[in-house]
């Protein structure tokens, strides 16, 4: 039990906060490339993707792991991208560090994404098993991860390029 919870109910609770993160993520990333700020969503975004953070050391663990650690750096990230949203107003240089921080958070997510996939979905773990605690691995494991992550290197380069906001309420 944690909070109150059990560790079903919390890994169900933690899944749905991350998918709400991804989904509001992606259509805020959609969103920078083409210039438009979209205030609320971007909030949904951010305190989701926190939230996933958050939530991730709420289970039991024994010993520090690399979910804790993406974890940690995501947190940082996102107080970062926050700042730079929120108390700086995107002014100057903010603009890019917002980008940047805001979208390696949610390709972390993502990543994780990639990965629990990999590890629940019986025809994806077939393509690539994994030897428990070790995550998945093999050639399909790694070129799903590395289009993913060429998609996001791609598309952030995109956002700094090309979103100029008007005016971040």
């Amino acid at each position: 039990m944690v909070l109150g919870l059990s560790l079903p109910a919390l890994t169900l609770i933690h899944v749905i906060i991350s998918l709400i993160a991804i989904a509001a993520g992606l259509v805020v990333m959609f969103g920078l490339l083409g210039s438009k700020s979209m205030p609320g969503l971007t909030a949904i975004f951010l305190l989701f993707t926190i939230l996933t953070s958050a939530t991730g050391f709420l289970f039991p663990f024994k010993e520090l792991l690399p979910s804790h650690i993406i974890g940690i750096i995501s947190l940082v990230l996102l107080a970062i991208a926050c700042f730079a949203l929120y108390g700086k107003k995107l002014a100057g240089g903010w603009r890019p560090v917002y980008i940047v921080t805001a979208m390696i958070s949610l390709y972390f997510n993502v990543f994780v994404l990639v990965i629990q996939s990999f590890l629940k979905v019986p025809a994806l773990a077939a393509l690539a098993p994994a030897v428990p605690p070790a995550p998945p691995s093999g050639p399909v494991f790694a070129v799903v991860q590395g289009i993913v992550l060429v998609f996001f290197v791609l598309l952030t380069i995109g956002a700094w390029r090309r979103f100029r906001p008007m005016a971040f309420a």
